[in-house]
């Protein structure tokens, strides 16, 4: 097989495994909270388990490193609203709600990078509004408060997704992942005694919350973030934008099959998600031409993976 179709397939492969990670979401019983904390502790430990990983740490300047630490802390606030999300309404409202990360995206990074706004994306930006409000249609009552933390959380990944790209160039990506994860369970642990609500950060697991845990570290994180940088290296950026756009439609795909969420959303919830998705389809054929490198450091710390094109 040839080196370019085999990457090809890893990517697709690797979206798969992150489509599952709302069904995963779903299928734990833990609140958001805790769920969080054992993601970001498991795989923060597995991969301070690396030399590569220490050597980075070494030669990291200072400065560098709290500047992760505080991009980590936003990638913890993503992920723990991402699941609040799925735990207040299902699986399919998480994963559409994700897929508005690239719309907020085209209006932060311009800010964040001082740079004008670019009337393409503000086209994206506008042509998202009919398929949001079809979703929000479709959607019983009951979760709609998922929906707006859903939204909230995609809103974070767009900031993140900003801050990393603007600071890519200065780390080893396994070890800027190690410092954000890392950072971001610290955050969460002392966050947890200002969310009487959410509970403790720390819970131990029960059987099989622990085995759908591992699943969710190694199996839809770690895996898929080593297959990707060995499949990065043999595709374009725009090639991975387009197959990484996939993610919410297999996450919407496997919540139908396996959870049979179909039974709780009506017709008016999957037209809006074809409007929203076809937006973020549209988001990196508007920049083509653009030589973008797609980083993989995003890889390991979104749900939405086609951050940055």
């Amino acid at each position: 097989m040839q080196a370019v179709s085999r990457a090809r397939l890893q990517i697709h492969f690797c979206v798969v495994l992150w489509g599952f990670t709302a069904i995963l979401g779903k299928l734990i019983t833990l609140p958001a909270l805790p769920l969080v904390w054992w993601r970001m502790v498991l795989v923060a430990a597995a991969l301070l388990a690396m030399p590569r990983v220490w050597r980075g740490l070494r030669a990291m300047p200072a400065r560098l490193r709290w500047a992760y630490a505080g991009i980590g802390v936003l990638v913890s606030l993503h992920w723990l609203t991402f699941y609040a999300a799925i735990k207040l309404s299902n699986a399919s409202v998480g994963a559409t709600c994700i897929a508005l990360g690239p719309v907020f995206l085209a209006f932060i990074e311009p800010w964040l990078a001082r740079r004008r706004f670019d009337p393409r994306e503000l086209l994206i930006g506008v042509a998202v509004v009919p398929g949001v409000a079809l979703v929000v249609g479709g959607v019983p009552h009951e979760m709609r408060i998922g929906l707006a933390v859903g939204v909230l959380s995609a809103l974070f990944v767009a900031l993140f997704g900003s801050l990393n790209k603007r600071l890519v160039d200065h780390g080893d990506p396994l070890t800027v992942t190690c410092i954000e994860l890392g950072t971001g369970a610290v955050f969460l642990t002392a966050l947890a005694p200002l969310l009487p609500h959410a509970g403790p950060a720390f819970v131990l697991p029960g059987l099989h919350d622990s085995l759908l845990l591992l699943v969710l570290s190694f199996g839809c994180t770690l895996l898929p973030f080593a297959l990707a940088l060995v499949a990065l290296r043999h595709m374009s950026a725009f090639g991975t934008q387009m197959v990484t756009n996939l993610e919410p439609v297999y996450a919407i795909v496997l919540a139908i099959v396996l959870l049979g969420e179909q039974r709780e959303l009506d017709h008016g919830f999957y037209a809006g998600v074809v409007v929203i998705l076809a937006a973020v389809f549209v988001h990196p054929l508007l920049h083509r031409r653009q030589r973008a490198t797609k980083q993989p450091e995003l890889l390991a710390t979104a749900e939405h993976h086609g951050m940055v094109d």
